[in-house]
C-alpha cells in the first residue's frame, strides 16, 4: 500500500541470541537483538493486472514482505516492508472473505489506544491526516498514500514476536477498512510495517539503532539485518548524512530517509542539470528520499526529461522505440522499447549514477530496462526505461526506489543520521551469512 511496493518473501527467521530481553513498555529504549531474514523477490502474476488499451494504472506489480506473529495466543501475519511509512497496520476486518487478517478478539494481550492517551495526542503528528476520536472515544488514524490506496482503523497495541524475541506494547493500527489498488498483492499481505523515522514506526519502537538490507535479484535470496552488525566484509560503506530541516513545512517529510541528490550521470559523465533542480523549495517539494518500499526510481520533471533525452539518445542504434506515444507505464514511465521475444539478451546499455554527497550508487545492464508483464506488440515484448516522471504521479518528490537497489548493501544509521551503500553481490552475501534456500 505504497508507491509501487516491492515484492520479497521472508522465507524464515534466523535469530542471533543476545543478552536483551523484552520491552514492557513501546517507548522505552532497548538494547537490540540482532534479527538476520532472509529474503526472496517475487512477482506478483502477470494475469493479476487490469488490461487497458495504453496506459497501465499506476498499481504495485511486486511487494515486500516479513513474516511475523502478533497477539496471544500468536497469530501468523505477513507485512509489507516499507520504510517510506511510520505506522504499522494489520487488517482486522472479519468480513474479508479469504484474505488475510488479525483477529483481536483472540488477543488478550490486545488493548485499544484510547484518544486521551499522549500516544493519540502527541505520537502522531507525523501523520498527513491528524488523529481523531471514534465514537468509542478510540484514537483513529487514516493513512493514505501515493497510489490513491488508504487504510482506516483504531490504534492499539499488542506483543509482536520477531525470531522467538518478544516485543510488547508494540502500537499499531487495527484497519477495518480502506481501499487497495491491487486486490491481488492485498490477499496475501495482513499489513504493512512502517519503517521510517517517526516515533511510531517499528524500528523507532523496537530501539534499533541501525539496519541493513541487500536486495537480490529475481533469481536469488537477500539479506535484512536488525541492529548492530561488525561484519568486516560488508565494508567499506559510503555514507551520505541524511537531511534534516527544523521548522515543519507543508511538503516536506521530515521522518523520511531523506538525502541530498547532488547529479545524474550516464555512462559516466555528468547530465548538465542545474543544482537548483535538486533543491526543496520554500514548501519542502522537491525532497529525495530512499524508499524500499517503491519500486521503481521518480524524479521531478526537470530532472527527468534531461536523463530520458540523453538515455534516448543513446540508446536509439541498439533499441527500438516504442513507437506508441501515449503508452506510460506505471502512470509515469513514458520510455519504452520494443524488444523481440525470442531476444534472450539486451544491448549493450549505458549505466545511470545517482550522485548523492558523499556517496553513489550506479544502476547497469538489466535494471535500466522492466519488461513490462503482460504486454505484447506483434513479436515484441516492450521493456521501460527503470526511472520514472513522479511529477506525472502528482508526487513534488524524488524517490529512490528498491529497483535500483539491488545488489548494494543499504545500511540505515539512525544514530549517526546517515545512510552507508556498498556494492555486494547480494546472493553471495545471503550465504555468508548462512542463509541457504
Amino acid at each position: 500500500m505504497k508507491l509501487v511496493p516491492f515484492f520479497l518473501n521472508f522465507l524464515f527467521l534466523l535469530y542471533q541470541p543476545s543478552k536483551c530481553g523484552s520491552t514492557t513498555n513501546s517507548s522505552t529504549q532497548i538494547i537490540s537483538p540482532m534479527l538476520i531474514l532472509p529474503l526472496k523477490t517475487q512477482e506478483i502474476p502477470s494475469s493479476s493486472f487490469p488490461k487497458a488499451p495504453n496506459k497501465l494504472p499506476f498499481t504495485h506489480n511486486v511487494t515486500l514482505t516479513v513474516s511475523l506473529t502478533v497477539g496471544t495466543p500468536p497469530q501468523n501475519v505477513t507485512m509489507v516492508l516499507d520504510t517510506g511509512s511510520e505506522l504499522s497496520w494489520l487488517h482486522s476486518n472479519s468480513t474479508r472473505i479469504q484474505q488475510a487478517v488479525f483477529d483481536p478478539t483472540r488477543s488478550t494481550s490486545y488493548r485499544p489506544i484510547s484518544c486521551s492517551e499522549p500516544t493519540c495526542k502527541t505520537r502522531t503528528q507525523d501523520f498527513s491526516i491528524p488523529a481523531s476520536c471514534d465514537s468509542k472515544n478510540y484514537c483513529h488514524a487514516v493513512l493514505t498514500y501515493a497510489d490513491s490506496s488508504s487504510s482506516e482503523g483504531n490504534l492499539a497495541m499488542d506483543v509482536f514476536t520477531i525470531g522467538g524475541s518478544n516485543f510488547t506494547g508494540t502500537i499499531f493500527g487495527s484497519m477495518d477498512s480502506g481501499f487497495s489498488s491491487n486486490t491481488d498483492e492485498d490477499e496475501k499481505t495482513t499489513g504493512l510495517m512502517g519503517m521510517n523515522r517517526g516515533s511510531l514506526s517499528f524500528v523507532s519502537q523496537m530501539g534499533f539503532k541501525k539496519f541493513s538490507y541487500c536486495i537480490s535479484s529475481l533469481d536469488f535470496s537477500g539479506v535484512l539485518l536488525l541492529g548492530e552488525n561488525n561484519f568486516t566484509w560488508i565494508l567499506p560503506l559510503n555514507y551520505t548524512p541524511l537531511v534534516e530541516i527544523s521548522l515543519p513545512l507543508p511538503y516536506f517529510d521530515r521522518v523520511a530517509y531523506t538525502v541530498k541528490l547532488e547529479g545524474i550521470k550516464v555512462k559516466g559523465k555528468l547530465l548538465p542539470i542545474p543544482e537548483s533542480v535538486f533543491v526543496p523549495d520554500h514548501t519542502g517539494a522537491g525532497q529525495t528520499m530512499v524508499d524500499s518500499g517503491t519500486q521503481f526510481t521518480f524524479l521531478l520533471g526537470p530532472a527527468y526529461s534531461i536523463l530520458r533525452n540523453e538515455f534516448l539518445n543513446q540508446t536509439m542504434k541498439s533499441l527500438r522505440v516504442f513507437e506508441d506515444q501515449d503508452f506510460v507505464f506505471q502512470g509515469a514511465m513514458d520510455l519504452c522499447y520494443r524488444v523481440p521475444i525470442n531476444q534472450t539478451w539486451l544491448p549493450a546499455l549505458p549505466s545511470v549514477s545517482l550522485v548523492f554527497r558523499g556517496a553513489e550508487i550506479t544502476v547497469w545492464g538489466e535494471r535500466l530496462l522492466y519488461r513490462v508483464p503482460g504486454e505484447i506488440r506483434g513479436k515484441d515484448e516492450i521493456h521501460c526505461f527503470t526511472f520514472g516522471n513522479s511529477e506525472l504521479l502528482a508526487v513534488e518528490a524524488y524517490i529512490i526506489g528498491h529497483h535500483h537497489q539491488q545488489n548494494v548493501w543499504v545500511e540505515y544509521d539512525l544514530e549517526k543520521s546517515r545512510i552507508g551503500f556498498a556494492q555486494v553481490r547480494c546472493d553471495i552475501a545471503s550465504q555468508r551469512f548462512g542463509l541457504f534456500h
